[in-house]
This record gives structure tokens, C-alpha cells and sequence, in this order.
């Protein structure tokens, strides 16, 4: 998932990804903890992407501020 493709999208469609992200995170960490997670790389790219929605639902809420 790319930053730049984020940026399109408006505040509601990235809060909802924002959800469907956190969502699939859990489920991953409990696939993990009960063994069944084959590739942990994915741990890892889920809070990324999470990071990277957080950060431009930042940037949107800061520039509809000012």
C-alpha cells in the first residue's frame, strides 16, 4: 500500500481502511499466537500500512484545519 494512493482517498474511506487494517491485524496476531501464521512478515507490513493511514489522516485533518 502506498502513500500516494492513501492521499486519494478521503477521510471517511481512510477511516474505514483504518479499521479493516486493525481488524486483519488482530486476526494476525492471533493466528500467530495460536501457530497458525506461516508468513510473520505480515505482523510487520499490517502496522506499517496502519502508520502510513494514520499519518496522511493526519496530514488531511491538519490541512482542513488550518
Amino acid at each position: 500500500m502506498k502513500a500516494a494512493s492513501l492521499r486519494e482517498l478521503s477521510v471517511e474511506e481512510l477511516q474505514q481502511k483504518l479499521v479493516e487494517l486493525r481488524e486483519s491485524h488482530f486476526n494476525l496476531k492471533f493466528q500467530h499466537a495460536t501457530g497458525q501464521l506461516e508468513n510473520t512478515a505480515q505482523l510487520k507490513q499490517h502496522k506499517r500500512n496502519i502508520a502510513r493511514v494514520l499519518t496522511v489522516l493526519r496530514e488531511k485533518q491538519s490541512v482542513s484545519e488550518a
